[in-house]
């Protein structure tokens, strides 16, 4: 899509936004539509080589996106990552995209304790201590928006594994949650739930 049908749809210029996890995938793609529609981004990523080279391709799009370093699984990592947005969008945010996820794909009777802890802190937990650590900056926006990436798989039956889709399940009944107790300071909460996408996460499932 051209930036002239951008333009005739929205214009998210002078927004701000955070996206967890945003150089792969359902994030980069997130990204980038954002950024077209104007909007300033802060994003992160594990890999610091990965986040290097995505950024580079974006300042050559002509996108403001900014990036760093951050294991969402490190509550110590999240907190620095929400303090770095603070600080470049002077202590406001417009919009919190909750797109970090992961999946093991194991019968249920074979999730050791540590699989599960995994998955939980990368998909659950990470994206509820976001939207905490977040949520002085969205009501100082005066128009927050949050939105998690949740499943399909948080809806019906998929074999994609038991603890996958409980994170994504509970990812859906948080936005109800938030969305009603976070009405009152003009924060917006969705959940979206695609089904099968085809990006390196999804690589070996079937």
């Amino acid at each position: 899509m051209g930036s002239r049908d951008r333009e005739r749809r929205w214009s998210l210029q002078g927004l701000t936004s955070l996206v967890t996890g945003g150089t792969k995938g359902i994030g980069r793609a997130i990204v980038e539509e954002l950024a077209g529609l104007g909007a300033t981004i802060h994003t992160c990523a594990r890999n610091e080589v990965d986040l290097n080279d995505s950024l580079s391709q974006w300042e050559k799009k002509g996108f403001q996106v900014t990036g760093s370093v951050c294991d969402v699984v490190s509550r110590t990592q999240r907190e620095e990552l929400i303090n770095k947005v603070s600080s470049l969008f002077d202590g406001k945010l417009n919009i919190l995209i909750n797109n970090v996820g992961t999946s093991i794909l194991k019968p249920t009777m074979e999730f050791t304790a540590e699989d599960y802890t995994f998955v939980m802190s990368t998909n659950l937990e990470s994206a509820y201590h976001f939207c905490q650590l977040a949520h002085p900056l969205l009501k100082a926006s005066g128009a927050g928006n949050i939105v998690f990436l949740s499943s399909v798989a948080g809806v019906v039956s998929v074999e994609v594994g038991s603890a996958y889709s409980a994170t994504k399940g509970a990812m859906n009944q948080l936005a109800k949650n938030l969305a009603c107790e976070w009405a009152k300071d003009n924060i917006r909460t969705n959940s979206v739930a695609p089904g099968f996408t085809k990006t390196p996460l999804a690589e070996h499932v079937r």
